[in-house]
């Protein structure tokens, strides 16, 4: 287990949690992530040559914040810096690891590009979402949130008009 700070005691004393705290939780619980790490193992670098590779759980969970949040490389080391609800969802002892780079991270988005399972990680957080009658709406770092959706409600990508920006940079995030 790891060892409080007291900034973490201090910090947990607090009445409620934020929407921006509350999202990275719920995307948690519904990613599995043992089975996505399984799959991108076999395409990661052994660590046989150059720099030792990063965690791919820390490195899936960086990819995955960038594309919710909407976010450049640069910007999602940044975020995760300044923000206890993004550093809390990288699950990384900061005592004793860095943030990935943005260069890594760059890697790491053509690692998953070059071998066709950015597609399948979206298609997967969607059946799931769809399943848990949640919908995301996302696009800029303070407004990414779940919202509950009725059942009957029966939402497809085709069904839906994408006219602002902010919708089409979602549908893009899924269908990629």
């Amino acid at each position: 287990m790891k060892q409080q700070t007291f900034s973490d005691i201090k910090y947990s004393n607090r009445k409620r949690k934020t929407k921006r705290e509350e999202f990275p939780e719920a995307m948690d619980e519904i990613i599995l992530w043992k089975h996505w790490v399984d799959m991108i193992r076999p395409c990661y670098p052994s660590g046989k040559r150059g720099r030792p590779p990063r965690d791919i759980e820390v490195m899936l969970r960086m990819y995955l914040m960038q594309n919710w949040f909407n976010l450049s490389n640069a910007g999602i080391e940044d975020e995760i810096y300044d923000s206890r609800a993004m550093r809390s969802f990288m699950h990384m002892d900061f005592l004793t690891e860095q943030v990935p780079d943005a260069t890594t991270l760059l890697h790491f988005r053509h690692l998953l590009e070059d071998n066709n399972l950015g597609e399948k990680l979206f298609n997967d957080v969607k059946e799931r979402l769809d399943k848990a009658v949640l919908i995301m709406h996302g696009g800029t770092v303070v407004d990414a949130t779940l919202i509950a959706a009725p059942k009957s409600t029966k939402i497809t990508m085709e069904s839906v008009t994408l006219k602002c920006t902010r919708l089409k940079k979602v549908a893009d995030c899924l269908l990629r």
